[in-house]
């Protein structure tokens, strides 16, 4: 008898055949083993259960109750018939219609509905259901959405507004023409500005893992600081070397930094891996600092072209149509997740963590700083334009272009 003395019980045994059985029963099937485990240690076997498995004792109890009486229940059930809280749905039949019509997209704007100026949170749908007269928690209605096929959703940027009618050729037109550069063995790059970041201890968008209860402090106001000031990444893609290489600026976005930004490439990386290289393709926004309109864009690739002594082949992508440029999901996408939740308190952190960033499938990523000063509202006449050497293609010359070089001898790169 001592063996079933309260205490004498191995609970670790109990908690480890409950952990192997226990995801693989129902609510009725673990209820009797529960029983069946206390009744076969005796006196002092309910404690123990419940102890072990943290599972109720009145329901330990009821499953005792249970076995001695041998209740039987209908293939398929789990509760006897009529057992359970009865379903709101059957209590109040007008509450899922009164649900739709408060979430239901064509009535979002509906100025008489009571959640037009209160974001759609469970608790304040709810609130709203009680004042129209339905009992109903946030839980419930939890519960209720899910079963009508609601999810939360964020909003998703697909809508690319009005789209140009050449949009698809022009793809065709850029793919035809990258394709056979690399084919021949050419460099192509793809680049563009990612946008302006603050430096200094803010907010920054993400989450990392901390110590529980020791969220990183950052600044209450996203104020710029005057002795930290801005960063402005600035990248190009090597699509055959799958490298990037990225300048971080800390004055303007300009035509003038974008193309310093290629040359600090070609210097650092491009002409060591492309020593025979005649012509260098460069895909890119329409807009921002490389944009096809932009007259500055084109008379400092002109001076990159004198210098490098090789025709620079410009392909630009349609309006609206950016987040096709290759350097935005294959090297700005995974910058944004090594530093997702790291505050960029000081350039350096940026210039670090953008030279961390690597991917599965071998992207390498350096990083250097441009502390230059770059003025904006540079006015470039029309004679400074005319003398760019730049032949366009037959199909959309503004968007396709090529600038030769004006001189036979090479400048040095300093």
């Amino acid at each position: 008898m001592a063996a079933y003395r309260e205490g004498m019980i191995d609970e670790s045994k109990i908690a480890e055949r409950y952990r192997a059985l226990g995801p693989e029963l129902n609510e009725r099937q673990r209820r009797l083993w529960a029983a069946s485990e206390a009744r076969s240690h005796g006196r002092g076997g309910v404690a123990a259960v419940v102890r072990a498995t943290g599972t109720s004792k009145n329901t330990v109890v009821r499953g005792i109750a249970e076995l001695r009486a041998g209740t039987h229940l209908d293939a398929g059930r789990v509760r006897r018939a009529g057992a359970g809280r009865p379903r709101l749905t059957d209590s109040d039949p007008e509450l899922v219609g009164a649900l739709e019509a408060l979430v239901a997209p064509a009535t979002r704007g509906d100025p008489q509905s009571p959640l037009r100026w209160c974001s759609k949170s469970l608790a304040k749908i709810a609130e709203a259901l009680v004042a129209a007269g339905h009992q109903v928690s946030d839980r419930s209605v939890g519960k209720l959405l899910r079963g009508l096929g609601f999810r939360l959703h964020a909003n998703q940027k697909t809508r690319e507004g009005k789209q140009h009618p050449d949009r698809d050729a022009q793809f065709g037109h850029i793919n035809k023409t990258a394709e056979a550069a690399l084919a021949a063995g050419e460099p192509v790059i793809s680049v563009d500005a990612k946008k302006r970041e603050l430096v200094g201890d803010f907010k920054a968008v993400g989450r990392e893992w901390e110590p529980t209860g020791q969220p990183v402090e950052v600044r209450c106001h996203d104020f710029k600081d005057k002795d930290l000031g801005h960063a402005i990444p600035y990248g190009v893609l090597d699509l055959a070397a799958n490298e990037g290489f990225v300048s971080v600026g800390v004055t303007n976005d300009t035509s003038a930094f974008a193309v310093n930004s290629i040359r600090a490439w070609w210097q650092s990386l491009g002409r060591q891996r492309y020593p025979n290289a005649t012509v260098l393709t460069i895909t890119a926004d329409g807009g921002g600092s490389n944009s096809s309109r932009t007259r500055l864009w084109k008379t400092e690739l002109q001076k990159l072209a004198d210098e490098l002594q090789i025709a620079i082949c410009v392909r630009h992508f349609p309006p609206g149509t950016s987040k096709w440029n290759k350097i935005e999901h294959r090297l700005f996408s995974y910058v944004s997740l090594n530093w997702r939740g790291r505050p960029l308190e000081s350039l350096q952190v940026i210039i670090d963590l953008i030279s961390a960033t690597t991917t599965s499938t071998g992207l390498k990523v350096y990083a250097r700083l441009d502390p230059r000063d770059y003025e904006k509202g540079i006015k470039i006449s029309d004679a400074e334009l005319a003398a760019v050497n730049i032949v366009g293609d037959a199909f959309h010359p503004d968007w396709n272009y090529t600038i030769h070089p004006t001189r036979n001898d090479p400048l040095i790169l300093s």
